[in-house]
């Protein structure tokens, strides 16, 4: 199906069961509770999946699973973050073949490429396939920046349309619409600033807090986009304690527990990572059971 690239697209956990399976009951709940609130659109297999302890069977798994869950209704993405330009080509291959809709995009892993060896692996993986693309630009968590002068040279791509904008610079909303116009569309990736980027211009929110609490989350993008900016912002200062665990080293853990909290998820990680523990833990529930003891009445913004 065709992808907007607007909207909220949730990163999507990866659910585990005890015995370090996926859990495709507790991942199928969890994307239905997605789609009953109104999500444009899913990403899979991201950091917050947990992708770097993914088997690549384990991901076909996931793609088709959730393009059977979803039934056409909304857009299915699937992460890609490889060391070699062989691999992601291959996975952007695979991704079609197993009916994603599109993809997203990291520059290499690993080995800190330049901005010329970034730019021909983005052109490499794009040239390999059909499937739009929306890159991840996060160089406060992988340590290589997409540029302007980069954005400029991967222009003569058509299907990289979309950009994940991470560097927590909200400048960069403005620069990217000065430079390209809507040439490419810009979706906020930090949680903690995702209202302030909408209101600059960013037409999507790709989110993490979404998992446990996606109603709030297209409730804040809904009003924004219907100019009911303080509407909207009542509710993302009540959201603000909660976002903040999307920027910390351990958001997995973090928001794997809200989820569980509100009964779309479980606490199971894959090791190295473990589940949180002591005052760190303590710590986490009383936030989340804090914003659920005085969570806001939504208004019917489905309609909107």
């Amino acid at each position: 199906m065709t992808v907007d690239w607007k909207g909220v697209y949730p990163a999507l956990t990866t659910n585990f069961t005890s015995g370090d399976e996926l859990d495709l009951s507790m991942f199928n709940k969890n994307l239905q509770f997605q789609l009953d609130a109104g999500v444009d659109g899913i990403v899979l297999a991201g950091s917050l999946g947990e992708a770097s302890t993914l088997t690549l069977d384990e991901k076909e798994i996931l793609v088709r699973s959730a393009v059977e869950t979803v039934d056409g209704r909304v857009p299915v993405i699937l992460n890609i973050a490889e060391g070699s330009t062989r691999e992601a080509i291959n996975q952007a291959r695979l991704a079609k073949k197993w009916k994603a809709d599109g993809l997203m995009l990291l520059p290499p892993m690993r080995y800190k490429a330049d901005a010329r060896e970034t730019v021909d692996y983005f052109k490499a993986v794009a040239r390999s396939t059909d499937l739009p693309i929306m890159l991840y630009n996060n160089p406060v968590e992988y340590r290589i920046e997409v540029t302007l002068a980069m954005f400029e040279d991967l222009q003569e791509c058509d299907n990289i349309q979309a950009v994940k904008e991470s560097t927590r610079d909200v400048t960069n909303v403005t620069r990217m619409i000065n430079a390209f116009g809507d040439r490419y569309k810009v979706l906020c990736g930090v949680d903690t600033i995702a209202m302030e980027e909408m209101l600059l211009g960013a037409q999507g929110w790709v989110a993490g807090l979404v998992c446990a609490f996606p109603a709030e989350t297209v409730a804040i993008y809904r009003l924004v986009k219907a100019g009911q900016v303080e509407e909207a912002a009542q509710i993302y200062r009540w959201f603000m304690p909660l976002l903040e665990f999307d920027i910390c080293p351990k958001l997995v853990q973090y928001i794997k527990l809200a989820e569980t909290q509100v009964g779309f998820g479980s606490e199971f990680v894959r090791a190295p990572r473990l589940k949180l523990a002591g005052k760190e833990r303590e710590e986490a529930l009383k936030i989340i059971e804090t914003a659920l003891a005085t969570r806001p009445a939504l208004p019917e913004y489905l309609s909107i």
